[in-house]
This record gives structure tokens, C-alpha cells and sequence, in this order.
């Protein structure tokens, strides 16, 4: 990399044409610092520093509130963790040392636990019972049965859950009694629903259709009359989602961008039948729940990447004052059963996952977590800027831009620009080891959320229906442009990289414009839409036909779904190509991966193929992750950063 000694006449006439291109063809986020002199020595800490950061989820009070139940990869793998509020102290729970496991809830009235996990990353999930004694009890037996934990009845007598065991392809709902776990079938889904939510006298299950990726339908099912009723008639496009029954199982609240750009909250009264706005904002409302009384009503909404939250009081409508968060991510609420207090998580860029509780009454905030390694100062890590950029046909396309802090038009590092999976994906603010991995190595990222992606409105998520490899593409190109346009980005250095969905943008870019990027990451993405789609899991069968209208269906857009799949096109992608695949990934098959990488060889490509044998769609053990990323930035230190020479 070429080091500049002082600012010459051309390069002081480089760094005009830069800032013109940049005011003249994008957007700028005020307080946007494009050129920022690194304010300290940044130390560059190993992937196993980053990787010895723990990852935490899950959360669900003990009946006795004197708990938390989580789990962690502190030992490598996600095992099952009890933390004292008392002591702050975890105490583990399952001693899993293959599959990881993870966190559901603790039985209402005892100190009981469900869990669950799947073999391998089949995403064949069971539901697991620890007994008092220790003992582990699968509630959910079979080869190929995929459950979910759905809820707990108000007196905590039973749970619900749902499996695919009668039909692979639709899951029905069952109550079991948590005495003795007998259960009886509350709901045969014969019909392709999704499941909702369920009132907690059991009464009510609320199901939805999904007939597009945008349009979507609601159904009540009366348990007692075994009647189902649509309550959400609409003409044209109209989006639903299910959030909840309120306590005392009077109303229903569900999301919809009914006559609306954005997201907002509604409910529908199950004895009149009619339907109210309850709560709107400038941005998407995320998710709505309650407390176990119906005290509080806590609501998520996705404020331009960053995830707000409210709480308000249910009797009088005010909202509860809470402390100042950190921009990023907030996760997992759930109230103890005396609604006292409410705990959940916050993921920063610079700060990973953490678990706190809030205790209303004594309005303290308290973190009972602390996940970042040690080792690693927070202050060597980078927050990420949000921007925007004009695309082609001048739609406005918002990006979070990672700097590293000793960049600057004397020292041009290379970028990568990274695409989040599809469909409807999104990158928010929030910790991701690999993105402050390449960062604290010297590599700027810019992870684009391109049209289709949730969070900005229906048109703009409408914006990339059946034109993936096209538009959407299109985007991520211009991405790259606006890359260049920063004086600090070496504009012959700059990659892609994406994971599933974000995978197939990866070789879409290889293949479809071939010059643009220097080198492409795919992290297990779609080859072959054709196929793609005609493999659907099973258990996706509900939703198989919202993805044929959003992606081209096999049967009768093959000549469309062939004309931008890689696949058909490797002969074009002659810029070095790093591959990672999980072994048992049920959503890209393996095979997937395999046909690009043989494609890309014979056709006298540079490729590189990293397989996982005990991995799915995606890592769960710390070994693979670490061997992932290690194998990621050799390869960028090769023939990004110049190392190395592509065939």
C-alpha cells in the first residue's frame, strides 16, 4: 500500500474530486466524519481474543424471582446457565459437549427448565425437559420432528408447543400438562397457517397466512367451537403479523402497514369484532408484549437501524421512564411473574450481547453480564456511522459504515462491503465479532441494507420483489462507488462479503459484473434459485409459495431464476472466491456449494472451499467460528491486501 509523506498538489486536487463526487452524487449523514485522524494507538487483537468473547440468549425469570435462566458459549458450544440475581453468579445447567443448547423457560411453579437443541444443525429442534433431579426429558420424540415453545397457560398447569410429527410440512398445536406431560391436540393445521399466539386460557389461537412476503391474513381459532375466523378482510397488498393476547384475553394486538408506509400496532376486540390503532411511530414498530397481569406494555421499534425501546402503564397510558441505552439492539424482554421487574438484552457495537434487569420500583438498571473478552479494550473498537447513498435510478440506499480509526487520505485501507441474508434482512447497530475483527485489522466496512430490506417502509421492501441479481444488485455496486468516493478507501482494494441470502449477492456480483469487486466471501449463499426452490424444507411449507412470488417459482420462471443464478454463469467470476459451507445445512444445501466451487475450478478461477461437517446454516460452536474467520482475513490478506496471486 502506497504511504503518503505530505500532501502534494495532486493529492490535494485527489482529495477536491473526491469530496465534489461525494457532494454532488450521495447523501451525507450530518456529523458523518469522512477523514477523522486516528485519536489513539489501536492495539490488533487475534480472532481467538474476539472469539473468547462469550455469546449469551435467552431469558425467562424462576418462579421464585430469585433467577434468570440463559445459556452461553462461555465452554465452547451454547450450554444452559441459572444466574442469581443476588450474587450475579451463573450457574450451568446442561453440560452439552456436541449440540449446542439453548434456553426456553422455567416451569411457572418450580425450578423445572425447557430447553433445546438439534442434531448437528438440522434445525430439527426438540423440547427438553430438566427434571428437579437433573434428568433430561425429551418432550418431543422423533427422528424428524421439529418442535416450538409457544407459551404457558396463566396458572401454569400446562405449555403449549407445536410440532410438524402428524405432517413434515405444517405444525400443529398441543397443550401438555406439566404434571405428568399428557397432552391433547388444540389445533389440527390442516390449512398451511403459521402460529401467532395463543390466549392464555387457551381459548384462542391466533394463526396467520402468508401469501406474499408482504400480504398477509390473520385467523382466530376458538378452541371450544373449533370455528376459524379471518378478522383481517383486505383488498390489495396488506401486511399482518400476530404479537399477542392481551391478560385478560379481551383484545388481540398484531402489527400491519395497513394504509401505512411503516409498521404500527393494533388491536381487535374478540367480543365485538372490531379492530383499533393502538400505537404509531415515524419508524417500524418491531414487536409488542405484556407483563404476566397486563401492567406494562413494552414495544421495540427500529429507529434507522437501532432499536428502540418503550415500556408505557397499561392503566394510565404513560410511558415509564427509563434509563439512556446505548445505540444498538435491544432483544428478549420478559417481565418476572410479579411484574416488578424486566430483563433483556443490549448489544452495542462495541459491547457484545449483555443481560440486564430493571427493577421499576427502585428504577435501577443492573447488568448482569459482562461478555467481551477481557482482554480486548473497547475503546480499540469502532462504532459504526449510519449513511446513505443514491443508487442508479437515485432511490436512496442506507448503509452502516465501519471506519477503521487509522484510516485517512495518507494511509487508504481496503473495504469490504457486506450484505445481510434475504429475503427482508437488515443489519443493525449491534456487536458482530467479524465485522470489529476485520476493522481492528485495517479493513473499512460498509454493510449496505439494500432495497428489500425490512425497516424502511413498504416501498423500499417491495422495491427488490422478483428482481434479485438485478436491482438489489444494483444497489450493492453503487455501494462500492460510494466506497471509492471516501478519501481514505484504496479504490482498488475493496471485496464483498455476505452470508446466506447476502452469500448468493456475493456471487451474483462475481458473476453478473465481474469487474467490480476484487474479491467475494460467500458464506453458505444460494447457487441455484432453480433448485433453491424446489428444495425448500418441509417445514417451510407454509411458506413456500410467499417465496415463489418473491423470488420466481421453479415451474414456471425457470428461464428467470436461470438468468441470475451463479451457478449457470461461474464461467464470468474470475476474481479469487473464499466459499464456507455447513455440512447439515437444511436451508443452502451443501450441494449448493459444492456445484460453484467445481464450476469456478474448471473454469480456471482462484476458489477457495472451507466445508464444516457439523455445522448448518450457520456457526454454533467456537472452533468453527474461529477457524471461519482466521480462514476469511488470510484470504483477504492474500489477495485484497496483495499477498497472494489469484491463478
Amino acid at each position: 500500500m502506497k504511504m503518503f509523506r505530505g500532501f502534494s498538489r495532486q493529492l490535494k486536487r485527489e482529495i477536491c474530486l473526491s469530496l465534489f463526487a461525494l457532494v454532488c452524487s450521495f447523501v451525507h449523514v450530518p456529523g458523518q466524519k469522512l477523514n477523522q485522524p486516528p485519536s489513539r494507538t489501536v492495539k490488533a487483537y487475534t480472532i481467538e481474543q474476539f472469539m473468547e468473547t462469550e455469546s449469551v440468549g435467552g431469558s425467562s425469570f424462576s418462579h421464585d424471582e430469585k433467577a434468570i435462566l440463559f445459556h452461553s458459549n462461555k465452554t465452547g458450544i451454547f450450554n444452559v446457565f441459572a444466574i442469581s440475581l443476588k450474587s450475579g453468579l451463573p450457574r450451568p445447567l446442561t453440560d452439552s459437549r456436541n449440540e449446542s443448547t439453548y434456553a426456553v423457560s422455567y416451569f411457572p411453579n418450580d425450578s423445572r427448565v425447557l430447553y433445546t437443541y438439534d442434531r448437528s444443525g438440522n434445525e430439527n429442534n426438540h423440547l427438553y425437559v430438566r427434571e428437579l433431579n437433573g434428568a433430561e426429558r425429551d418432550l418431543t420424540p422423533g427422528e424428524k420432528v421439529k418442535a416450538n415453545f409457544l407459551g404457558w397457560s396463566s396458572n401454569g398447569q400446562s405449555l403449549y408447543v407445536s410440532t410438524n410429527e402428524r405432517d413434515p410440512q405444517f405444525f400443529d398445536v398441543y397443550e401438555i400438562n406439566s404434571g405428568d406431560y399428557s397432552r391433547r391436540l388444540l389445533h389440527r393445521n390442516d390449512e398451511g397457517y403459521l402460529f401467532g399466539a395463543i390466549s392464555t386460557n387457551g381459548k384462542y389461537v391466533a394463526l396467520y397466512k402468508q401469501n406474499t412476503l408482504s400480504d398477509t391474513d390473520i385467523f382466530i381459532y376458538h378452541a371450544e367451537t373449533k370455528e376459524t375466523r379471518r378478522i383481517t378482510p383486505h383488498e390489495g397488498s396488506v401486511w399482518y403479523k400476530p404479537q399477542t393476547f392481551d391478560p385478560d384475553n379481551r383484545f388481540f394486538y398484531y402489527l400491519t402497514d395497513k394504509g401505512s408506509e411503516h409498521h404500527y400496532l393494533a388491536r381487535y376486540d374478540l367480543r365485538t369484532g372490531l379492530s383499533e390503532t393502538v400505537e404509531r411511530h415515524e419508524w417500524e414498530i418491531l414487536s409488542a408484549q405484556f407483563s404476566s397481569k397486563g401492567k406494562y406494555r413494552a414495544v421495540r421499534i427500529n429507529e434507522d437501524a437501532s432499536v428502540k425501546l418503550k415500556v408505557y402503564d397499561q392503566l394510565s397510558g404513560r410511558q415509564i421512564a427509563l434509563p439512556n441505552f446505548p445505540e444498538g439492539e435491544i432483544t428478549d424482554i420478559k417481565f418476572s411473574p410479579s411484574e416488578k421487574l424486566m430483563t433483556f438484552y443490549i448489544s452495542g457495537d462495541r459491547s457484545p450481547d449483555n443481560l440486564y434487569v430493571y427493577d421499576f420500583a427502585a428504577r435501577r438498571l443492573q447488568r448482569l453480564t459482562n461478555t467481551l473478552n477481557k482482554q480486548i479494550d473497547p475503546a480499540d473498537l469502532v462504532e459504526s456511522e449510519v449513511v446513505r447513498y443514491r443508487s442508479f435510478d437515485g432511490m436512496n440506499i442506507p448503509a452502516l459504515l465501519f471506519k477503521p480509526r487509522a484510516a485517512n487520505v495518507q494511509n487508504k485501507v481496503p473495504a469490504l462491503v457486506f450484505e445481510h441474508g434475504a429475503p427482508g434482512g437488515q443489519t443493525r447497530k449491534g456487536y458482530r465479532a467479524l465485522f470489529q475483527f476485520l476493522v481492528n485489522h485495517g479493513y473499512a466496512v460498509l454493510a449496505v441494507n439494500q432495497r428489500g430490506s425490512q425497516g424502511y417502509g413498504r416501498t423500499f421492501f417491495e422495491a427488490a420483489k422478483r428482481k434479485y441479481g438485478r436491482e438489489p444488485l444494483w444497489d450493492i455496486v453503487e455501494g462500492k462507488k460510494y466506497l471509492e468516493s471516501l478519501g481514505y478507501i484504496a479504490p482498488n482494494k475493496i471485496g464483498i462479503i455476505g452470508e446466506s441470502g447476502g452469500g448468493y449477492m456475493v456471487l451474483a456480483a462475481l458473476a453478473f459484473s465481474p469487474e467490480t469487486f476484487a474479491v467475494g466471501v460467500d458464506i453458505f449463499g444460494v447457487t441455484n434459485w432453480i433448485r433453491f426452490l424446489e428444495s425448500i424444507p418441509p417445514q417451510w411449507g407454509a411458506l413456500r409459495q410467499s417465496l415463489f412470488d418473491e423470488f420466481g417459482d421453479p415451474n414456471k420462471d425457470k428461464e428467470m431464476l436461470r438468468a441470475t443464478s451463479p451457478l449457470f454463469h461461474a464461467d464470468k467470476i474470475r476474481k479469487p472466491l473464499l466459499v464456507l459451507q455447513g455440512a447439515n445445512d437444511p436451508r443452502v444445501p451443501k450441494v449448493e456449494s459444492d456445484e460453484i466451487v467445481e464450476a469456478v475450478k474448471k473454469n480456471g478461477g482462484t476458489v477457495e472451499y472451507i466445508l464444516f461437517p457439523d455445522e448448518g446454516h450457520g456457526f454454533s460452536k467456537k472452533i468453527n467460528e474461529i477457524r471461519a474467520n482466521k480462514t476469511i482475513l488470510a484470504f483477504l490478506d492474500g489477495y485484497l491486501k496483495g499477498t497472494r496471486l489469484a491463478n
